[in-house]
C-alpha cells in the first residue's frame, strides 16, 4: 500500500496559526463594515425625521412642535400617533442603541451606556403616548420648542424669547442642532456643560448637565445629527459642543479649542478624539 497523505502536527500549527492572524485581521475589518451600516442607517432615520418636521412645519407657521406645557417637557405628545408610537415609527432607534433602558413600567432592564435607547413611556404613565408607549436614540434641542402658555422658563434659566428659534427660517441654521442622537427625548445643553465622566455616567446627568446626555460615542468617535435647514450630517462627539444649540449659545466655549480646553480636562473615553 501507498503512503497515507496527512497533515503532521507542525503543519496542522502553523495552518492553525494562520488562521489566526487572519481573523485577526480581518475581524476589525468586519466590525468597520457593520458599524459604517449601523451609521448610515442612523443618517437614513435622521432625513425620515427631517421629513416628519418639514411637513409639521409647513402647516404650523415654520414652528415645531407645540408642548403640552410650559416646560416643554412632552412635545412628542404633540406627535401624531404614528411617529410617536416606537413600534410603528422604527425611525425612533439608531441601530447602535435598539435596547431600552426601562420596560413599559418604568423598570430598568438594562444597565445604560451609550448604546441604549432611553425607556419605554406608556398611557400608563403619561397619558395620550398610545398603547406601545415611545422609546427611542434621539432627542430633540428644547430650544426649538414653543410653549403652549407664555413665554414659559426653560433651559439654564432662559426664557424662549431671549434664546428660543421659534421657527425654522433661522440665520445659521445649519449648524443649528434639532434631532440628535441622545440619551433622553427632550435636550437643554449649554457650553459651560461637561461631559460624562464615564458611559454610564451620561444617564445620570439631569437637569444641571444636559449636554453629557447628547455627547455619546455610539460611532467610532462620531454621531449623526439633524438640523434646522433639512440636513443630516455626522459630527465628531467633541464638535458638539461648537453647534448653535439657542440665540445666546457660545460655540467658542470653555469645551472647545477656542475656549482654551486642554487634552488633560476631557475624561479618558472621549480625550482621544479629534478636537474641535
Amino acid at each position: 500500500m501507498g503512503k497515507k497523505n496527512a497533515f503532521t502536527l507542525i503543519e496542522l500549527l502553523v495552518v492553525i496559526a494562520i488562521i489566526a492572524v487572519l481573523m485577526a485581521i480581518l475581524i476589525p475589518s468586519l466590525r468597520r463594515v457593520k458599524e459604517q451600516a449601523s451609521m448610515i442607517n442612523c443618517m437614513g432615520n435622521l432625513k425620515q425625521w427631517n421629513l416628519i418636521a418639514a411637513m409639521h412645519t409647513e402647516s404650523n407657521d415654520g414652528k415645531f412642535w407645540t408642548p403640552i406645557n410650559s416646560d416643554c417637557y412632552w412635545w412628542l405628545l404633540d406627535l401624531e400617533e404614528k411617529h410617536r408610537d416606537w413600534k410603528r415609527n422604527k425611525t425612533w432607534l439608531c441601530p447602535s442603541a435598539k435596547k431600552p433602558i426601562t420596560d413599559e413600567y418604568g423598570v430598568s432592564v438594562e444597565s445604560g451606556t451609550f448604546y441604549n435607547a432611553w425607556g419605554i413611556y406608556t398611557e400608563n404613565d403619561q397619558a395620550g403616548v398610545g398603547k406601545n408607549g415611545v422609546c427611542g436614540s434621539y432627542g430633540i434641542n428644547g430650544y426649538v420648542l414653543v410653549p403652549a402658555e407664555g413665554d414659559g422658563r426653560f433651559g439654564p434659566g432662559y426664557t424662549v424669547s431671549e434664546v428660543g428659534w421659534k421657527t425654522t427660517g433661522v440665520k445659521g441654521a445649519a449648524n443649528v442642532p434639532w434631532f440628535i442622537e441622545a440619551l433622553r427625548f427632550d435636550l437643554w445643553p449649554d457650553s459651560d456643560q461637561a461631559p460624562a465622566n464615564d458611559p454610564f455616567d451620561a444617564w445620570t446627568k439631569g437637569a444641571e448637565n444636559n449636554m453629557a446626555r447628547c455627547v455619546v460615542n455610539r460611532h467610532q468617535g462620531l454621531q449623526n445629527v439633524a438640523f434646522m435647514d433639512w440636513s443630516v450630517r455626522k459630527i465628531g462627539v467633541k464638535e458638539v459642543w461648537t453647534l448653535k444649540w439657542h440665540k445666546k449659545y457660545d460655540t467658542a466655549g470653555p469645551w472647545t479649542t477656542a475656549g482654551g480646553v486642554q487634552a488633560s480636562d476631557w475624561p479618558e473615553w472621549i480625550r482621544s478624539f479629534k478636537d474641535y
